[in-house]
């Protein structure tokens, strides 16, 4: 039960910066807008993101907008319908909509947003008029962003506690995004191709040794299996994951961009209640806490390999430099805050 009532709070989340949409579409005299709209869910029909969704649509009718939802648990291919031009609206997690924004797909790079303090300021500084530049980028508008929570790493042998150790090991890893590749090659270890929707099997399995998720996944995907009672989640944030709501411009209002954020930064405290609540569900002997001169070194390992996949293109330099001075506005004593 516990597991159901955070799931929905969560998808609630994840939907607020699309159900606001609907304010701005409204026409004149009445006109009813038929817009689709594609909600990835790895659960479907039945799971908890579309269920909120699917909640919204009289609200949204009421506003003059008649919303056809469709329901994917393979991300790719909701990706692929918006971008074909099948869906007016896409939910996608962070990763994956780096191909329609470069800049905001950018926001997950590794070790850029180390806590909730650097993400709220983060979030914003984009919610303001100003940032649109940055979020429209050719026929695509990025409506909304919305937090997930930090990515841990998960292990199903709590033997593996450091970098060194991790040499070797499978890790279930998301093979369309090139940092996590990048990444899981860098520390030794073995790339075991996944994505969003089963990466979770493969760890609850043991196909794979290790995951990485953020905590409002461990009840809904059941990472308590692989965890088991020899494993743990490691409490370092390799990055925080997001939400985004992709829009085809030419099909909705000029304003209707902004109008989502506007909503959705009034929303932002919930979503990390959300976030404390999925991270208070795990047991506190589950958690593996590294010691604090550790830490220092994975910061440092996760800002050479941030470093190195900005200089390949794959991150937004403007991205990497906007939360490089969030991060040093919170944190100055920094060693990359020196330069």
């Amino acid at each position: 039960m516990k597991s159901i009532r955070f799931s929905r709070r969560l998808a609630m989340a994840a939907v607020l910066c699309a159900s606001v949409v609907a304010p701005s579409l409204v026409q004149a005299q009445d006109e009813i807008l038929e817009r689709s709209f594609c909600v990835f869910d790895p659960v479907g029909a039945n799971g908890p993101l579309f269920a909120i969704t699917k909640e919204f649509q009289p609200v949204a009718l009421k506003r003059g907008i008649k919303l056809e939802l469709r329901a994917y648990t393979d991300e790719k291919v909701a990706a692929e319908d918006f971008k074909a031009g099948q869906c007016d609206a896409v939910l996608l997690t962070g990763t994956r909509a780096r191909e329609f924004n470069k800049f905001t797909g950018s926001l997950e790079a590794m070790g850029a947003v180390p806590g909730e303090e650097e993400m709220r300021l983060l979030y914003n500084t984009l919610s303001q008029p100003k940032a649109r530049p940055f979020l429209v980028d050719g026929p695509y508008e990025v409506a909304g962003v919305f937090p997930a929570g930090a990515i841990y790493l998960y292990t199903r042998d709590r033997a593996i506690d450091s970098v060194e150790k991790l040499q070797g090991k499978r890790i279930a890893t998301l093979d369309y995004d090139s940092a996590s590749v990048r990444m899981v090659r860098h520390v030794g270890a073995s790339v075991v191709g996944s994505n969003s929707a089963n990466f979770a099997g493969k760890f609850n399995n043991g196909s794979v040794d290790l995951a990485y998720a953020p905590a409002v996944a461990y009840q809904p995907l059941e990472l308590y299996k692989g965890v088991n009672s020899k494993g743990g989640v490691f409490k370092y944030a390799l990055a925080y994951m997001n939400f985004q709501v992709i829009i085809h411009r030419d099909r909705f209002p000029e304003d209707a961009g902004q109008m989502v954020r506007d909503e959705s930064i009034k929303r932002i405290d919930q979503a990390y209640e959300i976030i404390a609540e999925a991270e208070s569900g795990i047991p506190a002997e589950v958690w593996m806490h590294p010691p604090r001169e550790d830490v220092a070194e994975y910061d440092k390992m996760l800002r050479q390999v941030r470093l190195s996949l900005l200089e390949d293109g794959v991150y937004d330099e403007r991205a990497i430099k906007l939360m490089e001075a969030i991060r040093c506005r919170v944190d100055g004593s920094r060693s990359e805050c020196a330069s």
